[in-house]
């Protein structure tokens, strides 16, 4: 049996509650177009998974509503066949959602029996695979759906996640009380932080500096579930800041991604920790990604940020990326010319990476030629036609680790909004003025990933994420 879980972004929420909820005390209802997201082996559960990521929202004609109370809606359904048809064409999954503002916060015997018939209609119409979701919403702001399959067997969401401004996790289920270690955490922020924190998939792209430092701390502030992604191994030069890492990992070669794993289980906490050696673009990650809620991308790795950036769009799962500027003051001047850091969420509506100029488009594709090609990229390198690898940049475990916390931190605010002042979709740090300050920026126009809508909520596409080479 496959798991489902239902993604909306703020504003798509936002949009079909003032639907339901247009006339006051009186059921509404809409229809709601989602894309598939199939998961053939979540990482944790080691089960197939399908996100079902919201596409568009699509009120009912006027033509089409027969009656409602605060007990009942009906409608004709000339428009459920007609984007039956749609879904067909453009491989979507039909959904209705109403709402209940009276009560009760469950599925009614008459929506059992309604949604029986429309399931028939459905499977009729487009073939016994056809899935038809249903998605409830409550008047003190809650939602659950559930997802109908031939014959009539009918199967709870485990989650439906509205992301944006903050991030809202809705579960069918009362949360299980949070363990005592967590109880000065929860003193400060309630119980309700670390039943959303709890449920999480927490994806860790890069596991150096700010990666291991991202680890363990999402470890210790509730993350249940953690991916931690890296190619690289221990060397001697990284022991000044890896979290964790010692002299036999380096003198072993261990895997930086199984370094941070063996750490975060010594806590203890009960963690569940994937480790994966790979490239956050790799064949082999693809899936644990897409099993991910949220993404702290820690890596310097250009190719890697495009990717993510992309992912972020197509699936709505946020990334949270995070950067360090060291630069030391050329001579005569002594010093450090600038120490900053960076924590961008990436998610639609918001400006991409790369109308932020965060990513060098040429660096990545010079990143990619490297990986697949070594001997066709020293050659270009010979010939001076890429850049080549250059002097390492500094490097201080404090300043690594303080952007890990800007990150993390930020999660944190995503889910309870504990500050006083809102930073925006990007927060810079300026370690030299002891500046903290919000910074936006505008989508270029010709961009396809933020300014143009056409790959938000695409989840599952061919080529992946519709790249190719």
């Amino acid at each position: 049996m496959t798991n489902f879980n239902i993604v909306f972004i703020e504003q798509q929420e936002a949009e079909l509650r003032d639907l339901l909820y247009e006339t006051k005390d009186v059921e509404g209802a809409a229809y709601v177009l989602l894309r598939e997201c199939k998961i053939a082996s979540d990482p944790w559960e080691r089960r197939s998974r399908t996100k079902l990521v919201v596409r568009e929202i699509v009120p009912i004609a006027a033509e089409h509503r027969v009656s409602s109370s605060g007990q009942h809606v009906t409608w004709d359904t000339k428009g459920f066949v007609a984007l039956l048809q749609r879904c067909q064409r453009e491989e979507l999954v039909l959904a209705i959602a109403h709402c209940h503002p009276r009560g009760p916060r469950d599925f009614s015997d008459q929506d059992d029996r309604n949604e029986a018939e429309l399931l028939r209609t459905a499977c009729n119409r487009n073939g016994p695979a056809t899935k038809l979701v249903s998605i409830l919403f409550y008047d003190d702001g809650g939602i659950r759906a559930r997802v109908w399959q031939y014959p009539k067997h009918k199967e709870d969401c485990k989650s439906v996640a509205v992301l944006g401004e903050r991030f809202r996790f809705h579960f069918p289920t009362a949360p299980s009380p949070a363990s005592e270690v967590f109880a000065r955490q929860v003193l400060a922020f309630g119980p309700s932080l670390m039943s959303q924190l709890k449920a999480l998939r927490v994806g860790i792209i890069g596991a150096g500096g700010t990666g291991s430092a991202t680890a363990m701390l999402a470890a210790r502030a509730g993350a249940a579930q953690i991916l931690v992604v890296d190619d690289d191994i221990v060397e001697p030069t990284n022991l000044n800041r890896l979290h964790g890492a010692t002299q036999s990992d380096a003198d072993a070669m261990m895997s930086k991604a199984d370094v941070a794993a063996r750490e975060i289980a010594r806590m203890g906490l009960g963690v569940r920790v994937v480790p994966l050696k790979g490239w956050a673009n790799a064949p082999h990650v693809q899936d644990a990604l897409k099993s991910c809620d949220i993404v702290f991308c820690c890596t310097d790795d250009n190719s890697g940020r495009i990717f993510l950036n992309r992912l972020a769009y197509f699936y709505f799962i946020p990334v949270i990326d995070m950067g360090l500027a060291m630069a030391v003051a050329k001579p005569p001047a002594d010093g450090m010319a600038d120490i900053s850091a960076r924590v961008t969420t990436i998610l639609p509506p918001e400006t991409c990476l790369l109308c932020r100029d965060a990513v060098d488009t040429d660096l990545a594709r010079e990143e990619d030629l490297r990986r697949r090609n070594p001997t066709e990229y020293d050659r270009q390198k010979r010939e001076a036609y890429v850049r080549g690898e250059g002097n390492p940049n500094p490097a201080v475990v404090t300043f690594t680790t303080e952007v890990a916390c800007m990150a993390v931190n930020e999660l944190l605010n995503r889910i309870v909004g504990y500050r006083k002042r809102e930073m925006g979709s990007e927060h810079r740090r300026r370690f030299l003025f002891c500046e903290d300050r919000a910074t936006s920026a505008s989508p270029r126009n010709s961009c396809p990933i933020c300014a143009d809508k056409l790959y938000w909520g695409m989840a599952d596409a061919e080529p992946f994420l519709d790249l190719v080479g």
